[in-house]
């Protein structure tokens, strides 16, 4: 499963079925299709109440329980402020991969929403941001400095997921692929609690890799 380790937060993250998505630096509704507004649930991700044990290994994280690829390690990123987890990475050689769950409406759509702020605040920063459709609809890819980055999302009833890799841009072709392979196979478990859509489904550590963090807190 990899070396599991203490990261503090860096910047990027990653989001066509073949290679870059088609360019545009704008979302239009034609990106858009009514059957993204819910993708087919019979591929992944997966809900934890359809699922049935695939024997994929993956780190149970509480609200999503993400593959972890052979050769790959997994960083845990603390909130210094708070002392919680902020997020968790799974490095590969195509780059830094983060699947992060959120409350949504049992309609779906809030990709949509999420992909539309998403490309403006890239924009807005300097990066140059392509917009195309990929397996579960929207994809955006979007190159910061050095790193490229490709964020995806996948709505379903009442939850949203979104995953998003960095990496040099000369793994770019590759790093989609990884990315895909990763959500395809995320299983998340939405609880059944009301919450705000937007909301970030809590993450939760597994014993012995907070056990490893705290040990490494008390190192220095």
């Amino acid at each position: 499963m990899g070396i599991f380790g203490r990261k503090r937060r860096t910047e990027g993250g990653s989001g066509g079925r073949h290679g870059a998505p088609e360019a545009d630096d704008t979302i239009e509704d034609d990106a858009y299709d009514e059957d993204d507004e819910l993708s087919d649930v019979s591929d992944g991700p997966f809900d934890v109440a359809d699922f049935e044990d695939d024997g994929v290994p993956r780190i149970d994280l509480g609200s999503v329980k993400v593959p972890v690829p052979d050769g790959s390690q997994v960083q845990v990123e603390m909130d210094p402020e708070t002392g919680g987890v902020r997020a968790v990475h799974v490095v590969t050689e195509q780059g830094q991969i983060t699947v992060s769950a959120y409350a949504a409406p049992r309609s779906g759509g809030l990709w949509r929403e999420v992909s539309t702020e998403l490309a403006e605040q890239l924009r807005a920063d300097g990066a140059k941001v392509n917009i195309g459709r990929g397996v579960w609809g929207l994809e955006i890819s979007a190159i910061v400095g050095d790193v490229s980055l490709r964020f995806v999302g996948v709505d379903r009833p009442r939850w949203m997921l979104r995953g998003v890799i960095a990496g040099p841009q000369s793994e770019a072709a590759a790093a989609v692929e990884v990315l895909r392979g990763i959500v395809r196979r995320t299983i998340v478990d939405r609880g059944d609690a009301p919450m705000p859509v937007r909301t970030p489904l809590t993450i939760t550590l597994p014993e012995a890799v907070a056990e490893h963090i705290a040990a490494q807190q008390q190192q220095g």
